[in-house]
Protein backbone atom coordinates (compact mmCIF):
# COMPACT_ATOMS: atom_id res chain seq x y z
CA UNK A 1 0.00 0.00 0.00
CA UNK A 2 1.23 3.48 -0.87
CA UNK A 3 1.13 6.13 1.82
CA UNK A 4 0.88 9.79 0.77
CA UNK A 5 1.41 12.44 3.40
CA UNK A 6 0.27 15.92 2.45
CA UNK A 7 0.97 19.22 4.15
CA UNK A 8 -1.49 21.61 2.60
CA UNK A 9 -1.40 25.42 2.59
CA UNK A 10 -4.23 27.18 4.41
CA UNK A 11 -5.83 28.51 1.23
CA UNK A 12 -6.90 25.01 0.14
CA UNK A 13 -10.51 24.18 0.82
CA UNK A 14 -12.06 20.72 0.84
CA UNK A 15 -13.03 20.89 -2.83
CA UNK A 16 -9.47 21.73 -3.88
CA UNK A 17 -8.15 19.11 -1.48
CA UNK A 18 -10.29 16.33 -2.92
CA UNK A 19 -9.42 17.35 -6.46
CA UNK A 20 -5.71 17.34 -5.63
CA UNK A 21 -5.87 13.94 -3.91
CA UNK A 22 -7.78 12.45 -6.82
CA UNK A 23 -5.10 13.73 -9.20
CA UNK A 24 -2.25 12.31 -7.11
CA UNK A 25 -3.95 8.94 -6.65
CA UNK A 26 -4.47 8.62 -10.39
CA UNK A 27 -0.81 9.45 -11.00
CA UNK A 28 0.23 6.59 -8.76
CA UNK A 29 -2.31 4.17 -10.13
CA UNK A 30 -1.22 4.80 -13.71
CA UNK A 31 2.34 3.97 -12.83
CA UNK A 32 1.48 0.89 -10.81
CA UNK A 33 -0.98 -0.60 -13.33
CA UNK A 34 1.35 -0.40 -16.34
CA UNK A 35 4.87 -1.83 -15.96
CA UNK A 36 6.02 -0.04 -19.11
CA UNK A 37 5.03 3.37 -17.72
CA UNK A 38 8.04 3.91 -15.49
CA UNK A 39 10.13 6.70 -16.91
CA UNK A 40 12.92 6.56 -14.32
CA UNK A 41 14.23 3.43 -16.05
CA UNK A 42 14.74 4.88 -19.49
CA UNK A 43 17.43 7.07 -20.96
CA UNK A 44 15.39 10.27 -20.68
CA UNK A 45 16.39 11.31 -24.20
CA UNK A 46 14.42 14.32 -25.39
CA UNK A 47 13.72 15.03 -29.07
CA UNK A 48 12.67 18.64 -28.46
CA UNK A 49 9.28 19.94 -29.55
CA UNK A 50 6.98 18.14 -31.97
CA UNK A 51 7.85 20.73 -34.63
CA UNK A 52 11.50 19.78 -34.22
CA UNK A 53 10.60 16.08 -34.42
CA UNK A 54 8.86 16.64 -37.77
CA UNK A 55 11.91 18.51 -39.06
CA UNK A 56 14.26 15.71 -37.94
CA UNK A 57 12.19 13.15 -39.84
CA UNK A 58 12.36 15.28 -43.00
CA UNK A 59 16.12 15.65 -42.70
CA UNK A 60 16.74 11.97 -42.00
CA UNK A 61 14.91 10.72 -45.09
CA UNK A 62 15.88 13.65 -47.32
CA UNK A 63 12.26 14.67 -47.86
CA UNK A 64 11.53 17.95 -49.61
CA UNK A 65 8.55 19.41 -47.76
CA UNK A 66 7.34 21.40 -50.76
CA UNK A 67 4.65 19.66 -52.77
CA UNK A 68 5.55 18.15 -56.11
CA UNK A 69 3.01 16.26 -58.19
CA UNK A 70 5.87 13.90 -59.08
CA UNK A 71 7.81 13.17 -55.87
CA UNK A 72 11.59 13.07 -55.75
CA UNK A 73 12.95 9.74 -56.99
CA UNK A 74 14.46 7.63 -54.19
CA UNK A 75 15.31 4.51 -56.21
CA UNK A 76 19.01 5.29 -55.84
CA UNK A 77 18.72 4.52 -52.12
CA UNK A 78 17.64 0.91 -52.67
CA UNK A 79 21.26 -0.26 -52.88
CA UNK A 80 21.82 0.94 -49.31
CA UNK A 81 19.07 -1.22 -47.81
CA UNK A 82 20.75 -3.59 -45.34
CA UNK A 83 20.15 -7.28 -44.75
CA UNK A 84 18.54 -8.14 -41.43
CA UNK A 85 21.58 -10.11 -40.23
CA UNK A 86 23.69 -6.95 -40.63
CA UNK A 87 21.49 -4.92 -38.27
CA UNK A 88 22.58 -4.68 -34.61
CA UNK A 89 20.25 -5.76 -31.81
CA UNK A 90 18.46 -2.90 -30.06
CA UNK A 91 16.77 -2.53 -26.67
CA UNK A 92 13.70 -0.52 -25.72
CA UNK A 93 15.76 2.20 -24.12
CA UNK A 94 17.53 2.80 -27.45
CA UNK A 95 14.30 4.02 -29.05
CA UNK A 96 12.81 5.69 -25.98
CA UNK A 97 12.36 9.45 -26.33
CA UNK A 98 10.15 12.35 -25.31
CA UNK A 99 8.82 15.37 -27.18
CA UNK A 100 7.01 18.50 -26.06
CA UNK A 101 3.87 20.15 -27.38
CA UNK A 102 4.15 23.68 -25.86
CA UNK A 103 0.49 24.54 -25.34
CA UNK A 104 1.29 26.60 -22.28
CA UNK A 105 3.94 28.85 -23.84
CA UNK A 106 2.96 29.14 -27.52
CA UNK A 107 -0.42 30.76 -28.17
CA UNK A 108 -0.42 29.99 -31.90
CA UNK A 109 0.04 26.28 -31.27
CA UNK A 110 -2.54 26.36 -28.48
CA UNK A 111 -5.23 27.70 -30.83
CA UNK A 112 -4.82 24.64 -33.09
CA UNK A 113 -5.09 22.12 -30.25
CA UNK A 114 -7.86 23.46 -28.02
CA UNK A 115 -11.63 23.08 -28.39
CA UNK A 116 -14.40 25.47 -27.32
CA UNK A 117 -14.40 23.96 -23.80
CA UNK A 118 -10.72 24.78 -23.27
CA UNK A 119 -9.72 21.11 -23.48
CA UNK A 120 -7.20 19.45 -25.75
CA UNK A 121 -8.53 18.32 -29.13
CA UNK A 122 -7.84 14.59 -29.02
CA UNK A 123 -8.25 14.36 -32.79
CA UNK A 124 -5.27 16.69 -33.15
CA UNK A 125 -3.33 14.53 -30.70
CA UNK A 126 -3.85 11.53 -32.99
CA UNK A 127 -1.94 13.44 -35.67
CA UNK A 128 0.92 14.08 -33.24
CA UNK A 129 0.98 10.47 -32.05
CA UNK A 130 1.19 9.28 -35.65
CA UNK A 131 4.20 11.54 -36.33
CA UNK A 132 5.78 10.53 -33.02
CA UNK A 133 5.39 6.82 -33.86
CA UNK A 134 7.29 7.41 -37.11
CA UNK A 135 10.07 9.18 -35.20
CA UNK A 136 10.37 6.34 -32.66
CA UNK A 137 10.68 3.95 -35.63
CA UNK A 138 13.56 6.12 -36.91
CA UNK A 139 15.27 5.92 -33.52
CA UNK A 140 14.99 2.14 -33.40
CA UNK A 141 16.33 1.39 -36.88
CA UNK A 142 20.12 1.73 -36.96
CA UNK A 143 22.06 0.99 -40.13
CA UNK A 144 25.74 0.91 -39.09
CA UNK A 145 27.28 0.95 -42.60
CA UNK A 146 25.15 3.77 -44.02
CA UNK A 147 27.31 6.74 -45.14
CA UNK A 148 26.54 9.94 -43.22
CA UNK A 149 25.61 11.89 -46.35
CA UNK A 150 23.00 9.30 -47.46
CA UNK A 151 19.36 9.61 -46.28
CA UNK A 152 17.88 6.66 -44.42
CA UNK A 153 16.75 4.18 -47.14
CA UNK A 154 13.50 3.44 -45.33
CA UNK A 155 9.86 4.44 -45.44
CA UNK A 156 7.79 3.97 -42.26
CA UNK A 157 4.06 3.42 -42.65
CA UNK A 158 1.31 3.13 -40.01
CA UNK A 159 -0.25 -0.30 -40.53
CA UNK A 160 -2.80 -0.14 -37.73
CA UNK A 161 -3.70 1.52 -34.46
CA UNK A 162 -4.23 -1.27 -31.94
CA UNK A 163 -5.71 1.05 -29.32
CA UNK A 164 -5.64 4.51 -27.82
CA UNK A 165 -6.97 4.57 -24.27
CA UNK A 166 -7.94 7.97 -22.89
CA UNK A 167 -7.32 7.60 -19.17
CA UNK A 168 -8.33 11.03 -17.86
CA UNK A 169 -10.60 13.78 -19.05
CA UNK A 170 -9.23 16.62 -16.91
CA UNK A 171 -6.61 17.70 -19.45
CA UNK A 172 -6.14 21.43 -19.98
CA UNK A 173 -5.53 23.38 -23.15
CA UNK A 174 -3.12 25.87 -21.58
CA UNK A 175 -0.58 23.42 -20.09
CA UNK A 176 2.30 21.81 -21.99
CA UNK A 177 1.83 18.23 -23.16
CA UNK A 178 4.61 15.65 -23.21
CA UNK A 179 4.72 12.66 -25.52
CA UNK A 180 6.95 9.72 -24.64
CA UNK A 181 7.33 6.23 -26.01
CA UNK A 182 9.47 3.40 -27.34
CA UNK A 183 9.44 0.30 -29.53
CA UNK A 184 7.87 -2.55 -27.53
CA UNK A 185 7.97 -5.43 -30.08
CA UNK A 186 9.52 -6.18 -33.47
CA UNK A 187 8.98 -8.68 -36.27
CA UNK A 188 10.97 -8.95 -39.47
CA UNK A 189 9.74 -5.63 -40.84
CA UNK A 190 7.09 -4.51 -38.34
CA UNK A 191 7.24 -2.79 -34.97
CA UNK A 192 4.83 -2.16 -32.13
CA UNK A 193 5.18 1.35 -30.67
CA UNK A 194 3.97 2.11 -27.15
CA UNK A 195 3.37 5.80 -26.45
CA UNK A 196 2.05 7.91 -23.59
CA UNK A 197 0.58 11.38 -23.48
CA UNK A 198 1.27 13.23 -20.22
CA UNK A 199 0.31 16.53 -18.64
CA UNK A 200 1.31 17.74 -15.17
CA UNK A 201 3.02 14.36 -14.59
CA UNK A 202 -0.30 12.59 -15.16
CA UNK A 203 -0.66 10.04 -17.96
CA UNK A 204 -3.83 11.03 -19.79
CA UNK A 205 -3.61 8.63 -22.76
CA UNK A 206 -1.81 5.45 -23.81
CA UNK A 207 -1.45 4.48 -27.48
CA UNK A 208 -0.33 1.30 -29.24
CA UNK A 209 0.61 1.70 -32.93
CA UNK A 210 1.82 -0.95 -35.38
CA UNK A 211 4.36 0.43 -37.85
CA UNK A 212 5.76 -1.25 -40.96
CA UNK A 213 9.20 -0.61 -42.44
CA UNK A 214 9.24 -0.35 -46.23
CA UNK A 215 12.11 0.24 -48.63
CA UNK A 216 13.09 3.69 -49.89
CA UNK A 217 10.52 3.62 -52.73
CA UNK A 218 7.74 2.04 -50.65
CA UNK A 219 7.56 -0.91 -53.06
CA UNK A 220 8.57 -3.71 -50.70
CA UNK A 221 9.36 -4.59 -47.07
CA UNK A 222 12.55 -3.55 -45.32
CA UNK A 223 14.14 -5.30 -42.32
CA UNK A 224 14.21 -3.75 -38.84
CA UNK A 225 16.67 -4.29 -36.02
CA UNK A 226 15.84 -7.22 -33.71
CA UNK A 227 14.64 -6.25 -30.22
CA UNK A 228 16.29 -7.80 -27.19
CA UNK A 229 15.11 -6.82 -23.68
CA UNK A 230 17.83 -5.21 -21.59
CA UNK A 231 16.41 -6.24 -18.20
CA UNK A 232 13.35 -7.63 -16.39
CA UNK A 233 11.19 -4.58 -16.98
CA UNK A 234 11.78 -4.68 -20.73
CA UNK A 235 11.13 -8.43 -20.70
CA UNK A 236 7.73 -7.80 -19.10
CA UNK A 237 6.91 -5.09 -21.65
CA UNK A 238 7.85 -7.47 -24.47
CA UNK A 239 5.69 -10.20 -22.95
CA UNK A 240 2.67 -7.88 -22.84
CA UNK A 241 3.31 -6.78 -26.44
CA UNK A 242 3.47 -10.42 -27.56
CA UNK A 243 0.16 -11.10 -25.82
CA UNK A 244 -1.39 -8.14 -27.64
CA UNK A 245 -0.12 -9.51 -30.95
CA UNK A 246 -1.73 -12.89 -30.22
CA UNK A 247 -5.01 -11.17 -29.33
CA UNK A 248 -4.97 -9.29 -32.64
CA UNK A 249 -4.53 -12.53 -34.57
CA UNK A 250 -7.28 -14.19 -32.55
CA UNK A 251 -9.73 -11.33 -33.15
CA UNK A 252 -9.15 -11.52 -36.91
CA UNK A 253 -9.94 -15.24 -36.95
CA UNK A 254 -13.24 -14.84 -35.07
CA UNK A 255 -14.46 -11.60 -36.64
CA UNK A 256 -18.26 -11.39 -36.85
CA UNK A 257 -17.84 -10.59 -40.55
CA UNK A 258 -15.94 -13.85 -41.14
CA UNK A 259 -17.41 -16.31 -38.60
CA UNK A 260 -21.11 -16.80 -37.68
CA UNK A 261 -22.32 -15.36 -34.33
CA UNK A 262 -22.12 -17.50 -31.21
CA UNK A 263 -25.21 -19.16 -29.70
CA UNK A 264 -25.43 -16.40 -27.07
CA UNK A 265 -25.23 -13.72 -29.77
CA UNK A 266 -27.89 -15.48 -31.83
CA UNK A 267 -30.15 -15.37 -28.77
CA UNK A 268 -29.49 -11.61 -28.45
CA UNK A 269 -30.35 -11.11 -32.12
CA UNK A 270 -33.61 -13.03 -31.74
CA UNK A 271 -34.48 -11.06 -28.60
CA UNK A 272 -34.10 -7.80 -30.56
CA UNK A 273 -36.43 -9.17 -33.22
CA UNK A 274 -39.11 -10.17 -30.71
CA UNK A 275 -38.93 -6.79 -28.96
CA UNK A 276 -39.49 -4.96 -32.25
CA UNK A 277 -41.94 -7.43 -33.82
CA UNK A 278 -45.17 -5.80 -35.10
CA UNK A 279 -48.60 -6.98 -34.00
CA UNK A 280 -49.12 -8.23 -37.52
CA UNK A 281 -46.33 -10.78 -37.89
CA UNK A 282 -46.30 -10.37 -41.67
CA UNK A 283 -45.86 -6.59 -41.64
CA UNK A 284 -42.08 -6.61 -41.26
CA UNK A 285 -41.66 -3.04 -42.55
CA UNK A 286 -43.61 -1.47 -39.65
CA UNK A 287 -41.58 -2.61 -36.66
CA UNK A 288 -42.30 -0.61 -33.48
CA UNK A 289 -39.52 0.99 -31.46
CA UNK A 290 -39.40 0.09 -27.74
CA UNK A 291 -39.44 3.02 -25.28
CA UNK A 292 -36.22 5.09 -24.99
CA UNK A 293 -34.62 3.60 -28.09
CA UNK A 294 -33.65 4.63 -31.63
CA UNK A 295 -33.04 2.88 -34.91
CA UNK A 296 -29.43 2.52 -35.98
CA UNK A 297 -30.41 3.57 -39.50
CA UNK A 298 -31.22 7.08 -38.22
CA UNK A 299 -28.31 7.35 -35.75
CA UNK A 300 -25.48 8.39 -38.03
CA UNK A 301 -23.74 11.45 -39.47
CA UNK A 302 -21.47 11.81 -42.48
CA UNK A 303 -19.30 14.33 -44.25
CA UNK A 304 -17.14 14.57 -47.37
CA UNK A 305 -13.73 16.29 -47.30
CA UNK A 306 -11.79 17.74 -50.21
CA UNK A 307 -8.16 16.64 -49.73
CA UNK A 308 -5.20 18.96 -50.34
CA UNK A 309 -1.37 18.68 -50.53
CA UNK A 310 -0.91 20.35 -47.12
CA UNK A 311 -1.90 17.02 -45.52
CA UNK A 312 0.50 14.82 -47.49
CA UNK A 313 3.10 12.51 -45.98
CA UNK A 314 6.53 11.70 -47.42
CA UNK A 315 5.01 9.14 -49.82
CA UNK A 316 2.77 11.80 -51.42
CA UNK A 317 -0.31 10.18 -49.85
CA UNK A 318 -2.66 11.74 -47.33
CA UNK A 319 -1.22 11.60 -43.82
CA UNK A 320 -2.89 8.87 -41.73
CA UNK A 321 -3.05 11.11 -38.68
CA UNK A 322 -5.18 13.59 -40.64
CA UNK A 323 -7.69 10.84 -41.47
CA UNK A 324 -7.81 9.70 -37.83
CA UNK A 325 -8.31 13.25 -36.61
CA UNK A 326 -11.31 13.78 -38.84
CA UNK A 327 -12.72 10.35 -37.93
CA UNK A 328 -12.63 11.31 -34.25
CA UNK A 329 -14.22 14.70 -34.89
CA UNK A 330 -17.12 13.37 -36.97
CA UNK A 331 -17.68 10.63 -34.38
CA UNK A 332 -17.81 13.26 -31.64
CA UNK A 333 -20.48 15.14 -33.60
CA UNK A 334 -22.45 11.90 -34.00
CA UNK A 335 -22.18 11.03 -30.30
CA UNK A 336 -23.08 14.60 -29.28
CA UNK A 337 -26.23 14.66 -31.40
CA UNK A 338 -27.24 11.20 -30.20
CA UNK A 339 -26.82 12.07 -26.50
CA UNK A 340 -27.72 15.79 -26.69
CA UNK A 341 -24.54 16.48 -24.69
CA UNK A 342 -20.74 16.68 -25.00
CA UNK A 343 -19.58 13.10 -24.33
CA UNK A 344 -15.96 12.23 -23.61
CA UNK A 345 -13.90 9.93 -25.80
CA UNK A 346 -12.65 6.90 -23.85
CA UNK A 347 -11.25 4.44 -26.39
CA UNK A 348 -10.13 4.34 -30.02
CA UNK A 349 -9.22 0.96 -31.48
CA UNK A 350 -8.82 -1.56 -34.29
CA UNK A 351 -7.87 0.92 -37.00
CA UNK A 352 -6.47 -0.90 -40.02
CA UNK A 353 -5.12 1.12 -42.94
CA UNK A 354 -6.26 -0.95 -45.91
CA UNK A 355 -4.94 1.23 -48.74
CA UNK A 356 -3.29 4.64 -49.24
CA UNK A 357 -5.43 7.72 -49.78
CA UNK A 358 -4.32 9.79 -52.79
CA UNK A 359 -4.36 13.55 -52.86
CA UNK A 360 -6.67 13.54 -55.90
CA UNK A 361 -9.49 12.09 -53.79
CA UNK A 362 -12.51 13.04 -51.75
CA UNK A 363 -12.71 11.49 -48.28
CA UNK A 364 -16.16 10.37 -47.17
CA UNK A 365 -16.57 9.74 -43.43
CA UNK A 366 -19.72 8.05 -42.09
CA UNK A 367 -20.11 7.57 -38.34
CA UNK A 368 -22.75 5.19 -36.91
CA UNK A 369 -23.91 4.54 -33.35
CA UNK A 370 -23.84 0.72 -33.37
CA UNK A 371 -24.25 -0.17 -29.68
CA UNK A 372 -25.10 1.50 -26.38
CA UNK A 373 -24.81 0.33 -22.78
CA UNK A 374 -25.65 2.56 -19.84
CA UNK A 375 -23.72 5.80 -20.36
CA UNK A 376 -21.45 4.31 -23.04
CA UNK A 377 -21.77 4.64 -26.81
CA UNK A 378 -19.93 2.46 -29.31
CA UNK A 379 -19.44 4.06 -32.71
CA UNK A 380 -18.15 2.71 -35.99
CA UNK A 381 -16.76 5.30 -38.40
CA UNK A 382 -16.10 4.21 -41.98
CA UNK A 383 -13.74 6.09 -44.29
CA UNK A 384 -14.35 5.73 -48.02
CA UNK A 385 -12.35 7.33 -50.82
CA UNK A 386 -13.90 8.78 -53.97
CA UNK A 387 -11.52 9.24 -56.87
CA UNK A 388 -11.82 12.87 -58.00
CA UNK A 389 -11.58 11.85 -61.67
CA UNK A 390 -13.64 8.65 -61.93
CA UNK A 391 -15.72 9.09 -58.73
CA UNK A 392 -15.33 5.39 -57.99
CA UNK A 393 -15.71 4.68 -54.27
CA UNK A 394 -13.80 2.20 -52.10
CA UNK A 395 -13.32 1.69 -48.38
CA UNK A 396 -9.97 2.61 -46.91
CA UNK A 397 -10.44 2.51 -43.11
CA UNK A 398 -12.83 1.54 -40.33
CA UNK A 399 -12.55 3.10 -36.86
CA UNK A 400 -14.12 1.97 -33.58
CA UNK A 401 -14.63 4.56 -30.86
CA UNK A 402 -16.18 4.53 -27.39
CA UNK A 403 -17.64 7.65 -25.79
CA UNK A 404 -19.06 8.18 -22.31
CA UNK A 405 -22.01 10.52 -21.70
CA UNK A 406 -23.03 12.20 -18.45
CA UNK A 407 -26.14 10.03 -18.08
CA UNK A 408 -27.68 6.90 -19.57
CA UNK A 409 -28.27 7.13 -23.31
CA UNK A 410 -31.12 5.79 -25.45
CA UNK A 411 -30.70 2.23 -26.69
CA UNK A 412 -29.79 1.85 -30.35
CA UNK A 413 -31.40 -1.05 -32.23
CA UNK A 414 -30.74 -2.59 -35.67
CA UNK A 415 -33.41 -3.18 -38.31
CA UNK A 416 -31.61 -5.29 -40.92
CA UNK A 417 -29.31 -8.31 -40.68
CA UNK A 418 -26.16 -6.33 -41.66
CA UNK A 419 -27.01 -3.74 -38.99
CA UNK A 420 -27.44 -6.58 -36.48
CA UNK A 421 -23.91 -7.77 -37.27
CA UNK A 422 -22.67 -4.22 -36.65
CA UNK A 423 -24.58 -4.29 -33.36
CA UNK A 424 -22.98 -7.60 -32.29
CA UNK A 425 -19.52 -6.37 -33.28
CA UNK A 426 -20.05 -3.13 -31.35
CA UNK A 427 -21.26 -5.11 -28.35
CA UNK A 428 -18.06 -7.18 -28.42
CA UNK A 429 -15.92 -4.04 -28.65
CA UNK A 430 -17.61 -2.19 -25.80
CA UNK A 431 -17.81 -5.08 -23.35
CA UNK A 432 -14.17 -6.00 -24.04
CA UNK A 433 -13.27 -2.43 -23.05
CA UNK A 434 -15.42 -2.56 -19.89
CA UNK A 435 -13.92 -5.92 -18.90
CA UNK A 436 -10.46 -4.45 -19.36
CA UNK A 437 -11.38 -1.52 -17.11
CA UNK A 438 -12.59 -3.89 -14.38
CA UNK A 439 -9.33 -5.83 -14.64
CA UNK A 440 -7.31 -2.62 -14.28
CA UNK A 441 -9.31 -1.62 -11.21
CA UNK A 442 -8.80 -5.01 -9.56
CA UNK A 443 -5.03 -4.82 -10.19
CA UNK A 444 -4.59 -1.31 -8.78
CA UNK A 445 -3.00 -1.00 -5.38
CA UNK A 446 -4.92 0.91 -2.70
CA UNK A 447 -3.72 4.40 -1.91
CA UNK A 448 -3.86 5.64 1.65
CA UNK A 449 -3.86 9.39 2.19
CA UNK A 450 -2.80 11.06 5.43
CA UNK A 451 -3.70 14.74 5.81
CA UNK A 452 -1.21 16.33 8.18
CA UNK A 453 -2.74 19.76 8.38
CA UNK A 454 -6.15 21.30 7.80
CA UNK A 455 -7.49 24.67 8.74
CA UNK A 456 -10.65 26.09 10.27
CA UNK A 457 -11.40 27.89 7.01
CA UNK A 458 -12.01 24.52 5.33
CA UNK A 459 -15.13 23.90 7.39
CA UNK A 460 -17.07 26.62 5.68
CA UNK A 461 -15.70 26.05 2.20
CA UNK A 462 -18.13 24.61 -0.35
Amino acid sequence: MFNISLRLPEKHCKWHLLRYLHHQANCLRCRVSDPCDSLDFYSGYSSGTMSEVAEKIRQQIGWESRYNSIPKCRSGLLKYQPKREDLPIRSMKDSYTTALLPLGSDGRIRERYVNHLGRVRMGRMMEELDIFAVWISHRHVKVPNLPKSIPLPYTFVTLRVDSVEFLHCNHMGNVDLKLCGHVSWTGKSSMEITMYLQQNELTIAKAIFIMVARNATNTGPAPVNPLNPADEQEELCLKLATERRNVRHSKRKRSIFEVPPTKQEEAIMYNIFTRTKPDDDLDIYERPLPPNSRWMSTSFQNTILHLFPENLNSQNNIFGGYIMRNAIEVSFITASIYTSSSPLIKYFSDVLFLRPVRVNSFLKLSSYVVYTFGKYIQLMTIANVLDANTFEEEQTNAFYLIYEAEKEVPEVLPQSYPETLWYINGRRQLHAYLDKQKEHESNQLPVKVDILKTTKKEKGCS
